[in-house]
Formats: C-alpha cells, sequence, structure tokens
C-alpha cells in the first residue's frame, strides 16, 4: 500500500487518510468540479496554441 508524509510531523501514513494519527494534521482535498474545470482549462489553452 502506498503512503504519503505528513507535512506537520514527518509520519509516514496511509495515502488515502484525510487526518494524520499522530499529529491531528487535516490534508486538504479539491472538490471534483475543480479538477475538471482545470484540466478544462489546459486542454482549451493547448487547442488555442497550436490553431
Amino acid at each position: 500500500m502506498s503512503q504519503k508524509e505528513c507535512p506537520a510531523c514527518a509520519v509516514q501514513i496511509d495515502n488515502n487518510a484525510e487526518i494524520c494519527p499522530i499529529c491531528g494534521y487535516e490534508f486538504p482535498t479539491q472538490p471534483l468540479y475543480l479538477k475538471v474545470a482545470v484540466w478544462v482549462m489546459i486542454f482549451l489553452l493547448i487547442i488555442w496554441l497550436v490553431l
């Protein structure tokens, strides 16, 4: 299973964890619509540069 490092306490925790069980650091999450909007903008920018 993959792990990530907590930026607050440097402990390796599960990659799917939203909160560090050691120090309580809450990993920021981005809404799906924001991720989709970013990819659409990148796609449109690439098309605009090519044409």
